[in-house]
């Protein structure tokens, strides 16, 4: 008897308007805690030049490094590629394909604000994703 075909692995794109911060936090979070059982992508519907330095720092904070990550633009072909869109105020800038499982995380925007102020967010983001995993890898035996 043959084992079953191992099913592809889920995909998660984060989007929020810049994709400096809470997408950058989540995508980073999600890589993290899911390892390579996920395909994680992030963008912005106007992306910024690079990600919040405020962000890095409080990432940094737990151990996360993203101070190489690049802010990239939302495409059309990003979000078919992926099972799950979470936006995160990116509002009516989010293309929608039936078939996909859209959520909206109503998160505190980072833009502007310090590290204080981020960390609240981070650890909210964290707690989001630590949930998403387990949904996400139930199926898994691994």
């Amino acid at each position: 008897m043959s084992d079953p075909q191992p099913s592809p692995k889920p995909s998660v794109l984060f989007v929020c308007v810049h994709n400096a911060g809470r997408s950058q936090m989540a995508a980073a979070f999600l890589t993290h805690l899911a390892g390579n059982r996920v395909e994680v992508r992030s963008a912005g519907s106007a992306p910024a030049e690079h990600v919040n330095p405020a962000v890095v720092e409080a990432m940094a904070e737990v151990g996360i490094d993203i101070a190489a990550e690049i802010p990239k633009v939302l495409t059309a072909e990003a979000v078919q590629a992926s099972d799950v869109v979470i936006t995160m105020g990116c509002g009516d800038a989010c293309p929608y394909f039936p078939g996909k499982t859209y959520l909206d995380w109503k998160l505190d925007d980072p833009a502007g604000q310090g590290v204080a102020a981020i960390r609240p967010i981070r650890d909210e983001i964290r707690a989001r994703i630590r949930g998403l995993v387990g949904e996400l890898t139930a199926g898994d035996r691994g």
